[in-house]
């Protein structure tokens, strides 16, 4: 089992049922296979080849890595079953709220609905804000993302500013995005 860009210290975590762990060479077929399932990328640009698929996953491989966090592999404990991802990371420099922490997830059709998402999710806030002392955690996705957006709700996310994804085409159905934020524990007081 050959790690990707990292060793085998890297920083992961654990929850009940699932493993946040580095990625794998032997993840790149499931990882290819759901990022090409016209269900999971229902609320992206388009799903991904495999070559996408597989540069996407050396680039966030290469990111956990460098910072010893990131968007980790997401794996089911009972069965090793890679389910998707989850974790945090940077956000893109030209989107209207930069700087900031970004929480995201992307899982396997056939995981959904099941609360791995939001146990992967609430294991990343704790980790980012107990590990890393981030103050502000955002997510966002596409408005019309209905699913995306309950999670964000449940993990007691506020909704913020809608705005334009600068990354998207200008009549792209999925350009208008909402962004909510996570305060600190610490700082939700205030």
């Amino acid at each position: 089992m050959k790690l990707i860009g990292g060793d085998e210290t890297m920083q992961g975590l654990n929850t009940p049922r699932l493993c946040m762990r580095q990625w794998r060479e032997t993840d790149a077929a499931t990882f290819a296979a759901m990022n090409a399932d016209p269900k999971v990328m229902e609320f992206f640009p388009r799903g991904l080849c495999r070559e996408e698929s597989d540069a996407l996953l050396a680039q966030l491989s290469a990111q956990n890595a460098q910072q010893g966090w990131g968007i980790w592999a997401l794996e089911r404990r009972s069965d090793a079953r890679l389910l998707g991802f989850a974790g945090l990371k940077t956000v893109a420099s030209d989107l209207p709220f930069a700087p900031a922490s970004e929480i995201a997830w992307r899982l396997a059709a056939d995981a959904w609905g099941q609360g791995y998402a939001y146990e992967a999710a609430q294991a990343a806030l704790d980790y980012g804000f107990a590990t890393l002392n981030m103050p502000e955690i955002v997510a966002m996705t596409a408005i019309v993302n209905t699913r995306s957006r309950a999670l964000m709700e449940r993990l007691n996310m506020r909704r913020g500013d809608d705005f334009e994804h600068p990354q998207l085409a200008m009549d792209s159905p999925l350009r208008r995005h909402c962004l909510y934020t996570l305060a600190a524990p610490a700082l939700q007081a205030f």
